[in-house]
């Protein structure tokens, strides 16, 4: 984690005995910064879900990430797995060092009319450097995640070269740069943002998405899922937009591959993992095996996903074809279906009824929880991954080698 500039005794004391009234006030205070805030920049809109703050869902996201930066304001080591994942995702959002004032100044703005009277000059010193510590560590880290990328920085336009129905449900499109120029790699299970101008807005709107396919310099591809709201205002209505609106040869803007969750391809080949997903969490889990295939990786692979039924399995067949061609048998496949049809056959189209259970798969086989050095990347619904979290952790697995993409907010 990036250095922080250095934050005096004094102030680290007031921050920490402050920490529980920002608990209590905390959602009060950001709401009423992200509405000054975006009145007084309403170019900020661009750059955040509109959805995200109808919902409430943004303000209570940066309120616990307030509380929990107050209380480990004196141990950040604490907070660095959360400060990384923020990182990349401003970064994606091509967030820039001069937007750091403007949300400086907003939130001490916000937090002093809440607390009124309570907030002295002391405790609104203490903040204010605190804040510009935190800042610092945002800044000198998103710099260097930008020095990575081949002088690609900020939004570059794309065309939807191909689009292709995986499912009822889930599109992949096959994006083209317009320049023409070479795309730089990623490291498998990365994402990228797309922002598109939303006309019932007025302006643009970023979302984030999975790479679903292993690095090329032709082009990227991305799954989505139509969800199910159309509605400024509530989730889904860009993933509708890209399903019912963009057609083969429209553009769009993108931002170069980010993210924190990934396999090096680098790494030990002889350290297992294992992937495991649900519905469309299964889009990062494919670049990582497609890329493990791709460079005949000897490493043994679990392939654990689970859908409410066959027809929503995106790349079944793709899946069934790469676990084919595996003379090593080193990819194991398991899959969960909610509701299978009675056709279907136990053990050729699924393995197990029902929601995912990891106490039905093999502790050793599919789960290598023999083998200190496994890793697990577990991507779905908020629910389903920390429900595999504990599950993981409660089998005697370090947290540290669990990892769970969260999208949106992260604030379940």
């Amino acid at each position: 984690m990036a250095v922080a500039a250095p934050i005096s005794s004094e102030h680290i004391a007031i921050v920490k005995a402050t920490a529980p009234v920002l608990k209590e006030h905390g959602v009060e205070i950001t709401t009423l910064f992200y509405n000054n805030m975006i009145a007084a920049h309403p170019e900020l809109k661009n750059i955040f879900s509109m959805s995200n703050q109808a919902t409430g869902a943004q303000p209570r996201a940066l309120a616990a990430a307030v509380f929990a930066y107050a209380s480990y304001v004196d141990n950040l080591g604490m907070l660095k797995a959360a400060v990384e994942r923020i990182a990349h995702k401003h970064e994606s959002l091509n967030v820039q060092p001069e937007q750091y004032a403007i949300v400086g100044k907003h939130l001490l703005e916000a937090v002093a009319t809440v607390l009124g009277d309570a907030c002295t000059p002391e405790i609104g010193a203490a903040w204010t450097a605190a804040y510009a510590a935190l800042a610092d560590i945002f800044i000198n880290r998103e710099q260097q995640l930008y020095a990575a990328h081949e002088g690609w920085q900020g939004w570059r336009r794309f065309k939807i070269q191909k689009k292709v129905p995986e499912t009822s449900e889930i599109t992949s499109f096959y994006l083209v740069p317009e320049d023409g120029k070479p795309l730089p790699s990623f490291l498998p299970g990365q994402y990228i943002s797309l922002q598109v101008f939303v006309p019932q807005m007025g302006h643009m709107q970023p979302r984030q998405y999975s790479l679903s396919e292993a690095p090329r310099s032709d082009y990227y591809r991305i799954s989505v899922k139509k969800e199910k709201g159309k509605r400024v205002g509530v989730p889904g209505l860009i993933s509708n937009m890209l399903h019912e609106n963009y057609k083969e040869g429209d553009a769009l803007e993108l931002t170069a591959p980010a993210g924190e969750f990934f396999v090096d391809p680098k790494d030990d080949e002889n350290k297992p993992i294992a992937l495991i997903s649900a519905g469309v969490g299964l889009t990062p889990m494919l670049s990582i095996l497609n890329s493990a295939v791709n460079a005949n990786s000897r490493r043994r692979i679990s392939w654990i996903h689970g859908v409410h039924s066959s027809e929503e399995r995106a790349f079944k067949d793709h899946i069934r074809e790469t676990c084919s061609k595996d003379t090593n048998n080193n990819i194991k496949p398991i899959f969960f279906v909610t509701s299978p049809r009675e056709s279907e056959v136990q053990g050729v189209e699924y393995h197990f009824a029902g929601r995912t259970d990891l106490s039905k798969v093999d502790p050793k086989a599919h789960l290598f929880l023999d083998d200190a050095r496994a890793e697990y990347y577990t991507c779905g619904p908020y629910p389903f991954m920390k429900a595999i979290e504990k599950y993981l952790v409660d089998s005697g697995v370090a947290p540290e080698r669990i990892h769970l993409e969260v999208f949106g907010t992260g604030d379940e």
